[in-house]
């Protein structure tokens, strides 16, 4: 066990009949490709609101939708018996004190309970990260961090700030260095720039853009697949029991990192992937700049000292939202992400394990 202490931004709404996309692109799937002509995206208080999105030198607005971006609250994966009864089982805690797009009342709830079921004691870490803090924790989730300069939708433009002080990033290091566990998962731009510098004093480079799979027309989709080898086999994908074993797992636009030497890339990019670049979040255009990221990750895990640690750069794949006027499931209650929440649940009891190693 570890060791214990004393205690609509990305336009999640999938692609629905009838919406325009960028000439070439045919996959009109519910929560495939999405499109680069429009996007939506969320303000502060989760309501969708419209990103116009250049296409060669004109901008093209779609029609807004008119409804709430949601937990699906309803979501409860069958994942076999927990691991530990109820309340007893590692601490776990999301960082809820950093901007985060993601929380447990929100767009995380789904998240929470699915890990509550497994018997983890899930809470919100709502203050700085200091030695003390962290001591009360066996497990730290930060999602989608942002710093306060770009703490709003419309405020998603570079410059993208650290979301953590050189102090914080210094103690989630010792922290993790002497047997704690950070599941740290940032998105796209800005999000992952503004976990960049945590991320870094681990070994990994994060793009603070969009990835794009070959043949896509926009960032949108990806699904990485154990039988392409895109998915790797760990025990993280191998599970427990046939009930938790990952063949697929599918992510909704995000971001692209390079992990270190040493670290295991769980969903690995295919040839030909590149990073969107903008310098304002959905803006594109002939001259964004890209990045070849064929071959780098979107998923991977590492042991650090006595503890471990893994990256994300997508924040929708573990949560259950959802979208639009027709509520359109987006993320583990996708049909195309039905093995999300066993890669959910495996990870963090592999996260349980970080310190059997003493």
């Amino acid at each position: 066990m570890l060791r214990r202490g004393t205690g609509r931004h990305k336009g999640e709404a999938c692609c629905t009949e009838g919406r325009a996309r960028l000439p070439g692109v045919t996959d009109a799937r519910p929560c495939a490709i999405l499109s680069g002509m429009t996007r939506l995206r969320s303000t502060a208080v989760g309501i969708l609101a419209v990103a116009p999105v250049l296409v060669g030198t004109s901008t093209v607005v779609a029609s807004p939708l008119a409804a709430q971006q949601v937990a699906d609250s309803a979501f409860a994966p069958g994942l076999g018996p927990p691991a530990w009864t109820a309340g007893a089982g590692p601490r776990v805690a999301l960082d809820e004190a950093h901007g985060n797009f993601h929380t447990l009342d929100g767009r995380y709830l789904t998240f929470g309970r699915v890990l509550a079921s497994d018997g983890f004691r899930v809470g919100a870490l709502r203050e700085p990260f200091t030695a003390a803090a962290l001591d009360t924790l066996d497990v730290l989730v930060i999602a989608n961090a942002l710093h306060a300069s770009n703490a709003t939708a419309g405020a998603w433009a570079l410059p993208t700030p650290s979301a953590f002080t050189p102090e914080e990033i210094a103690a989630v290091r010792r922290w993790v260095e002497g047997g704690g566990a950070l599941l740290l998962i940032a998105d796209h731009m800005p999000f992952a720039g503004a976990a960049g510098d945590l991320a870094a004093v681990f070994g990994f480079e994060l793009r603070n853009g969009f990835a794009q799979g070959p043949g896509q027309g926009g960032p949108g989709l990806l699904v990485f697949r154990r039988s392409d080898g895109s998915l790797t086999d760990h025990p993280v994908t191998r599970g427990a029991t046939p009930a938790l074993r990952v063949d697929s797992v599918a992510s909704f636009t995000g971001a692209a990192f390079r992990a270190p030497a040493g670290a295991i890339s769980l969903l690995t990019l295919p040839q030909k992937s590149v990073s969107l670049e903008p310098d304002t979040a959905w803006i594109f255009g002939d001259a964004t700049p890209r990045t070849d990221v064929s071959g780098w990750s979107q998923g991977a895990v590492a042991e650090v000292g006595r503890g471990r640690v893994a990256v994300f750069g997508e924040a929708a794949m573990f949560s259950a939202q959802l979208a639009g006027p027709q509520r359109t499931p987006m993320g583990m209650n996708s049909p195309v992400a039905a093995h999300n929440p066993r890669l959910l649940v495996n990870l963090v009891r592999w996260f349980a394990g970080a310190a059997e190693r003493e």
